[in-house]
């Protein structure tokens, strides 16, 4: 089986470009390989997470970010797939209701997080507000700036209290990014998941990737690490991010508890 060396997307403290970062890398021979990896992988992480489930004492954030299309849905389907829904959750920040605008930007976040035992996926997040938020101008600049430093407090705070945040950055190319919308216009499907303004956020794609640099630049630390994931292939994407969640979890080690039953202190019927 091949070997994907995670540290090869997990960045640094020094600036990045984004594009340096490739949106493609040749992994695997061909598609059916990479697929098998994932099957894998997806194999270990539900044991894995059944465990983490049964110690009930950590829990795990698995955030994804990228551009419409990038693969946050079909990420989730092809790593979980294989969960049992015991204690898996996925989280979908839309634009924000009114309750919700009522609020700091990071109330609705905090209020999904784990609890402990708990996985939660987080199909885009609080990184909105310095990405959308800022592109669009939904806010002033000077509280866009002020969100860089709160949200590394957030996850700090996370951290510091047993939730392991996992960031991934979905890289993709604005050709890939075409293609995927033109076939979910063209299949009947799919067409549910078009959104005209994908198309508004699309012109704005130069904006949008400088947004995500300085995003990437001021908000990985080494409590909560961006990872940057080569998205143009569906599987080899799935393939890195179930391979760099499998090893987060196994640095976790969760182990079921011991009740401190034994067969002989009771009689079987």
């Amino acid at each position: 089986m091949t070997v994907i060396n995670t540290q090869d997307y997990i960045l640094g403290n020094g600036p990045v470009k984004l594009a340096s970062l490739p949106t493609r890398v040749n992994l695997f021979s061909d598609k059916k390989s990479a697929k098998n990896h994932i099957k894998d992988n997806a194999k270990a992480i539900s044991d894995l997470s059944h465990r983490l489930y049964g110690e009930a004492n950590r829990s795990l954030i698995v955030l994804l970010q990228g551009m419409d299309t990038s693969g946050k849905d079909g990420t989730t389907a092809a790593l979980f797939g294989r969960t049992p829904p015991l204690n898996v959750n996925v989280a979908s920040f839309k634009s924000p209701s009114k309750e919700e605008l009522a609020h700091d930007y990071l109330w609705r976040v905090h209020k999904v997080c784990p609890q402990k035992g708990q996985i939660t996926v987080f199909n885009r997040s609080h990184y909105e507000d310095v990405l959308v938020v800022k592109v669009r101008k939904f806010a002033p600049a000077e509280a866009v700036e002020k969100r860089y430093a709160q949200i590394n407090d957030f996850e700090r705070l996370l951290t510091e209290n047993g939730t392991t945040v996992l960031k991934f950055m979905l890289n993709i190319s604005p050709e890939t990014q075409a293609e995927r919308l033109k076939d979910r216009l063209v299949n009947p499907d799919k067409r549910w998941k078009f959104n005209p303004n994908d198309l508004e956020d699309r012109k704005l794609w130069p904006d949008f990737m400088e947004a995500y640099e300085t995003m990437l630049n001021r908000t990985s630390t080494d409590h909560a690490p961006w990872h940057v994931i080569p998205s143009d292939s569906r599987s080899t994407r799935g393939a890195i991010i179930g391979s760099i969640l499998r090893e987060t979890l196994e640095k976790m080690d969760p182990r079921y508890p011991d009740p401190g039953y034994r067969p002989d202190d009771f009689e079987i019927i």
